[in-house]
């Protein structure tokens, strides 16, 4: 190639993102990302903040959507981001099949978002967030294997993309089907708490960010840290330059873009020799679970369980639909009093 060709080549690869090569000058770029974690987390105001919107956040009762726009360079088309956001935490994980299908697997990605003061709630709320939307993601794969065998294919191949073959962890790690970026929220609280409970939690996530080939990010309420974690998200939702610096500092706020960290940076579980040495594991994943439930016992699925009733809820109030529920409650009622009367005055064969 002449000087020139590489130059137009070089050109076109910074106007178009890597991630999405079919998506050529003029043509609207469309991502979807799906917004999850516990109950009071911060997704809500994390989403705000990455569109500009000054809007108070309210709570998020089943499934939300909403999307933003932006214009790759001057005089283009404004690209599409579809941000979807799974309220209760763990109770209504069944509904990531909605936003994620067939049609949009290839502009998919995930934003996990952890309450770092919750540690009793954090492997949990973790674990059954992605197993539940890894089996959703790899049916789908299932499929289009038979039915479009080479979008399958490019999608198993872009997972490995953050990690080069020559990377010692490649044997190691089992990243995510989709991409994925592991947020750990109220950094600000966190701090507070004692160093030796920060660097346990701070190890383990990124050990799990590594393992998942995620980025991990924590924020709070700070500009600063908020600018962090939207400069990872835009790159998923607007191709935006990927960032290259990395926080690996215990005692600060975490920031490291997918595949800038490796097993011998983490280090070991934070476990006695001893105590390594008698726990039994099938993958490394398992034996962090097995080290970090030693010093932070989980909650159950049950105790995270979503129980207020979305119809009480007062910020989607309806007159005329909640008249007509109210009537329709009176009526159910005189039924089951009705019912039970003419059960009591039943008259029985005693033969």
């Amino acid at each position: 190639d002449t000087l020139w060709d590489l130059a137009i080549a070089e050109v076109e690869k910074r106007e178009n993102p890597d991630d999405d090569d079919d998506v050529k000058p003029g043509e609207v770029w469309e991502k979807s990302i799906l917004f999850m974690g516990n109950k009071n987390g911060g997704k809500t105001t994390i989403i705000l903040r990455c569109l500009e919107r000054e809007e108070s956040p309210k709570p998020t009762i089943a499934l939300e959507y909403t999307f933003g726009r932006r214009a790759r360079r001057h005089n283009s088309p404004k690209d599409v981001a579809h941000f979807w956001e799974l309220g209760g935490g763990t109770s209504l994980v069944e509904l990531i099949r909605i936003p994620i299908t067939s049609h949009n697997i290839r502009s998919f990605a995930v934003v996990l978002v952890l309450d770092l003061t919750k540690p009793l709630e954090l492997w949990t709320t973790m674990e059954s967030l992605l197993q539940a939307t890894r089996n959703h993601v790899n049916k789908i794969l299932t499929k289009l294997e038979k039915t479009n065998p080479e979008v399958a294919a490019e999608i198993k191949q872009r997972m490995w993309n953050n990690l080069q073959r020559d990377h010692p962890d490649y044997a190691l790690v089992d990243p995510f089907p989709i991409p994925l970026v592991i947020i750990g929220s109220k950094y600000d609280l966190f701090h507070e708490f004692h160093s030796e409970i920060r660097k346990k939690i701070s190890k383990t996530l990124r050990f799990v960010s590594h393992y998942y080939g995620a980025s991990l990010v924590f924020t709070s309420k700070s500009e600063a840290l908020l600018l962090k974690a939207r400069a990872l998200i835009n790159h998923l939702a607007f191709g935006h330059d990927k960032s290259k610096s990395v926080s690996v500092d215990p005692s600060k706020p975490l920031f490291i873009p997918a595949g800038l960290d490796s097993m011998s940076q983490i280090g070991p579980p934070p476990a006695s020799d001893s105590d390594l040495g008698k726990m039994r594991a099938n993958t490394p994943l398992e034996l962090w679970k097995k080290v970090y439930e030693i010093t932070f016992p989980p909650k159950s699925i049950c105790d995270l369980q979503y129980t207020k009733d979305p119809a009480q809820d007062s910020q989607y109030a309806e007159y005329e639909v909640d008249v007509m529920r109210a009537q329709k409650n009176q009526e159910l009622e005189q039924y089951k009093r009705n019912a039970s009367k003419s059960w009591k005055e039943m008259d029985f064969d005693s033969d």
